[in-house]
C-alpha cells in the first residue's frame, strides 16, 4: 500500500464526526440508533431476503435532465451510513452508530412525501492497493439503491467522504486514475439501470485542512476538480448499458453554492443535455449548520441570503436550462427550535420550489446534543409499515409536505 493511501486511511479512521457538513455527529446521535454491527447477517444485516441480481439493461425514458428534475419534488439523504468510514467491510455501514438500512425505512421516506433519495457512499476504505472495490461492499450498496428504485423514487448514488482525492497539482494525476477505476466499476454495476439511478462523480472535493478548504480553494484546485469531473464524465459514457444517456451531477469545488466558485465550473461537454449541477447550501448558516449560531430564524432578515441562493443559480444554470438539485440543505436542532426550523424549511422551499431545483435535506439520524443535529427520520423505530410516529419532529415532515402538497 502506497504511503498516501496509509495516511488517507488513517484519516479517515479518525474523522471527526462532528464538524463537517454531510458528516454528522455520532455522539449526538439518539438512542434511537444504538443498533452495532453486531446485528448484521452474514448477507447484508438487514434482515431482508436478497433479491436475485438482474443486469439485464431496462427500458429507459428518451428526456433530457431538464425534464427528469422536473419530476422531482424533494429529497431526502441516508447520511452517515454507507459513507461511514469506521471499518473496511459490510461493518462499516454501522460503525459511525446508525443500524442497518432496511428496505422498511426508504418506504417511510416515500411515505412521507420524498420522491428522491440520495445514498452517500464512501468506497477508499473499500477498494484494494489496485483499486478494486471489495465485491461484498458493492453487493450491499446495490441492495439499499434497489430499495429506492423498487419505490420507483429518483437514486442518486455517489462519493462520498473520500479522502484520497484532493484537489492539488501533485496529487492529481493519482487520484484521476482512481476515480477512473472506481466509476468504472459503479458504472459496470449498475449500467443497466433506468433513468431512476443518477450518479453524482464527487462530494465537496476540496483542499482539507487547509485555510482554503472552505473559502471557495483556489483557482489551480477550482480547475482541478473540473478535471476529476471530466474523468468521471468520460468514464461514465464510455461503459455501455444506460450510461451513455444516465443523468450526472456535475459538482464544483467543495460543492460550494458561492458564486465565483459555481461559475468557475466546467460541464465536461455542454452538449450533453443530460447533467445537472449539484451544490450544498445549508442556509443561513448561522441558523442552519453553525452548532454555535443563532437559534432563531427570521424570514424579513435571513430570507435574502436563501433569495439570493436562487437567483444566482438561475444566473449561472437554469437560465441556460441547465438543471440544479442541492443535494444537501437542513437545519439542525437548536434547543428544540421546532418553530424557527419549520419557518425556515418553509421559506427555504417554497424559493427551490419556485425555481424549479429539488433540494435533499441531510438527514444523519442524530437529534440531540451538541453537535450536527439533522435527524428526522428515527430509524430504529421503523419497525413495520406503520409510519405514523417515525418521523420527529413532525412539524417539519409536515412542513415540507405542505410545500409540495399546494
Amino acid at each position: 500500500m502506497t504511503l498516501r493511501k496509509i495516511l488517507a486511511a488513517a484519516v479517515s479512521m479518525s474523522l471527526c464526526m462532528g464538524i463537517l457538513a454531510g458528516c454528522g455527529d455520532s455522539s449526538s446521535s439518539s438512542s434511537s440508533a444504538d443498533s452495532s454491527a453486531s446485528s448484521q447477517t452474514s448477507d447484508s444485516g438487514s434482515g431482508e431476503q436478497k433479491k436475485e441480481k438482474d443486469d439485464t439493461v431496462k427500458p429507459f425514458k428518451d428526456t433530457t435532465a431538464w425534464e427528469l428534475v422536473k419530476d422531482m419534488k424533494v429529497g431526502w439523504n441516508l447520511g452517515n451510513t454507507l459513507d461511514a468510514t469506521n471499518a473496511n467491510d459490510v461493518t462499516a455501514e454501522t460503525s459511525w452508530g446508525n443500524p442497518v438500512t432496511t428496505k422498511l425505512m426508504i418506504d417511510a421516506v416515500k411515505d412521507a412525501g420524498f420522491n428522491v433519495v440520495r445514498i452517500p457512499v464512501s468506497w477508499g476504505t473499500h477498494m484494494s492497493d489496485d483499486y478494486t472495490v471489495d465485491s461484498a461492499w458493492m453487493d450491499r450498496v446495490r441492495e439499499v439503491v434497489d430499495y429506492g428504485i423498487d419505490n420507483d423514487m429518483y437514486v442518486i448514488l455517489n462519493t462520498h467522504h473520500e479522502e484520497w482525492y484532493f484537489p492539488k497539482e501533485e496529487d492529481k494525476e493519482q487520484d484521476k486514475e482512481q476515480l477512473k477505476a472506481l466509476w468504472g466499476q459503479i458504472a459496470d454495476e449498475f449500467k443497466g439501470y433506468d433513468e431512476h439511478l443518477i450518479f453524482e462523480g464527487l462530494n465537496e472535493p476540496r483542499l482539507r485542512g487547509t485555510a482554503q478548504e472552505w473559502t471557495g480553494g483556489t483557482p489551480a484546485s477550482r480547475e482541478i476538480v473540473n478535471e476529476y469531473e471530466q474523468v468521471f464524465y468520460d468514464t461514465v459514457r464510455a461503459s455501455g448499458g444506460n450510461n451513455d444517456k444516465r443523468c450526472l451531477m456535475i459538482t464544483p469545488y467543495a460543492a460550494s453554492s458561492d458564486y465565483n466558485v459555481m461559475k468557475d465550473l466546467k460541464l465536461p461537454n455542454e452538449n450533453d443535455k443530460n447533467l445537472i449541477i449539484s451544490v450544498h447550501a445549508y442556509l443561513p448558516y448561522s441558523f442552519a449548520l453553525d452548532t454555535k449560531g443563532t437559534d432563531k430564524f427570521n424570514a424579513a432578515t435571513d430570507g435574502g441570503v436563501i433569495d439570493s441562493l436562487f437567483t444566482n443559480l438561475k444566473t449561472l444554470f437554469l437560465s441556460k436550462e441547465i438543471p440544479v438539485i442541492v443535494g444537501e440543505f437542513g437545519s439542525v436542532n437548536k434547543n428544540f427550535n421546532v418553530q424557527d426550523r419549520v419557518d425556515c424549511v418553509t421559506y427555504y422551499l417554497e424559493a427551490a420550489k419556485a425555481a424549479g431545483v429539488p433540494c435533499i435535506w441531510w438527514d444523519n439520524n442524530a437529534f440531540f446534543g451538541d453537535g450536527e443535529n439533522f435527524g428526522l427520520l428515527m430509524r430504529s423505530s421503523v419497525v413495520n409499515e406503520d409510519f405514523s410516529n417515525v418521523w420527529d419532529p413532525k412539524e417539519i415532515i409536515e412542513a415540507i409536505q405542505g410545500v409540495y402538497n399546494e
